[in-house]
């Protein structure tokens, strides 16, 4: 067996049978390659039969294929041929795939909203600090979420500095179902209702005039494009520690026209920020809305506390009527129509109280009181728009807005800060001896460059 030949090794019938294998191989690729080319002029003879003659006629004259590049410089005859050719450019979509929350690792949780679950995130690539939201997706069997998509779409539409920067949209691991969807935004390290709990005093009245013109300003900009935030709050108004304000939580945000969209919902804005129309159950509605909001949030930075902490609805329009006055139809024509007033008692004869906005907050100038009894008047008609609110002479009286790098700084409780106290001496005990030895004491290194002299008194420092 020594001799003999290997069991393995390759003889006359293994040839025999490679071959017949690569001969098989190379017939079933023949009549694969003829079968795709029948069906191929089937579907020429198919397009050749449905096109007009003409057609066909000046088809097989000029041969050309069917699409080609469109160039941005078409050449005449009289061009340069060394001129080179450029393909046309289209603007892309900003956004590509989602990337996957895993780029970002979480840091601690902020809080829960009413569309989701905000939580401090740091991405792993550049280290950049975020806000991760965590979408709630109620209701998965009627699709994706409406007010999802309105927060998505109304915040890559709103592109201004004092809204929050929706980054991106990344996903989880149950993408099929819709269940992780995150929105990707800057980190700012305060909200103004937290911020203000924690403040021994309220804001300065040039801090508080910073604060509404950026809040005003934000509010344009969206009104000017169109879009209704329909929840303005303190605790949805963002504030960094350079004294820039942004605004945050679209989840109740859609656009509007010019009339307003008829039988949109009554059931938004937090119950302390709501307008009476909407109370009274009106269903068109526009602008007005957001700016009574921000009345409610002009007094809120002069108090501290919120304006109108009604219990609920028939309670806050109680103290709606109690600050501003009972409506009548000529402070607010119509308001009897609206759904929910039919249920209002309402005293018979007309009431001489009016508005006690002027002695509710007797240190707020004159343009001040105009301007808070203007955005918290009950008729949304007399209530000024954002740009009107911008140019009122309130902002334009001493004290003058303060700018934003002259305000103070606070530890945020959404970075996990805690206020440093630095170390400070005591008062001296009495009969405490001093903690200097009577020995000599090297002051050359404090001294250094100063000339000494000695004199009668003692020592004078004079500057070299």
């Amino acid at each position: 067996m020594a001799g003999g030949a290997s069991r393995w090794a390759n003889d006359k019938e293994d040839e025999v049978l490679e071959a017949q294998r690569k001969k098989e191989k190379e017939e079933k690729k023949r009549a694969k390659l003829e079968k795709q080319r029948k069906l191929e002029e089937a579907e020429a003879r198919r397009k050749q039969a449905a096109e007009p003659e003409s057609t066909q006629g000046l088809q097989n004259e000029v041969e050309r294929p069917v699409k080609r590049r469109r160039l941005s410089n078409e050449r005449d005859d009289g061009d340069v041929p060394d001129q080179p050719r450029r393909l046309m450019r289209f603007v892309a979509p900003e956004w590509g795939p989602c990337r996957h929350v895993d780029n970002f690792e979480r840091l601690n949780h902020i809080e829960e909203g009413s569309y989701g679950w905000v939580s401090r995130a740091r991405e792993t690539a550049t280290g950049e600090v975020v806000a991760l939201k965590k979408l709630k997706m109620d209701n998965l069997n009627d699709g994706f979420p409406v007010t999802a998509l309105r927060e998505i779409q109304t915040l890559k539409e709103s592109r201004h500095r004092h809204v929050v920067d929706l980054r991106e949209v990344v996903v989880g691991d149950t993408l099929d179902e819709f269940s992780s969807v995150f929105l990707v935004m800057e980190f700012l390290e305060h909200d103004l209702k937290t911020l203000q709990e924690d403040m021994a005093e309220p804001f300065l009245p040039s801090e508080i005039k910073t604060l509404l013109i950026q809040l005003s300003s934000a509010v344009e900009f969206l009104h000017d494009h169109w879009i209704l935030h329909r929840d303005l709050k303190t605790s949805n108004i963002l504030m960094n520690n350079r004294g820039e304000l942004k605004l945050a939580d679209f989840g109740m945000a859609r656009y509007f026209g010019d009339p307003s969209p008829p039988k949109m919902t009554q059931l938004v804005v937090t119950l302390w920020y709501r307008a009476p129309e909407l109370l009274l159950g009106t269903t068109t509605y526009g602008k007005p809305v957001d700016m009574w909001s921000v009345g409610c949030i002009f007094g809120e930075l002069l108090t501290k506390a919120p304006l109108l902490q009604g219990k609920n609805e028939v309670d806050e329009l109680a103290k709606i009527f109690e600050l501003c006055g009972i409506p009548t139809e000529d402070s607010w024509p119509g308001f009897k129509r609206l759904p929910n007033a039919k249920s209002l008692r309402l005293p018979r004869t007309p009431q001489t109280q009016g508005s006690i906005i002027r002695s509710k907050f007797p240190f707020l100038t004159g343009a001040g009181a105009a301007l808070l009894t203007s955005l918290l008047s009950l008729n949304p008609e007399r209530r000024p728009s954002a740009a009107e609110m911008l140019a009122h002479p309130y902002f334009k009286e001493d004290p003058r807005p303060k700018a934003t790098a002259m305000f103070p700084t606070f530890p945020s409780k959404a970075g996990q800060e805690k206020r440093r106290r630095v170390a400070s001496p005591s008062a001296p005990q009495r009969g405490q001896a001093p903690k200097i030895d009577a020995g000599e004491v090297d002051f050359s290194g404090i001294f250094a460059g100063r000339d000494l002299e000695e004199s009668g008194a003692g020592f004078q420092l004079k500057l070299v």
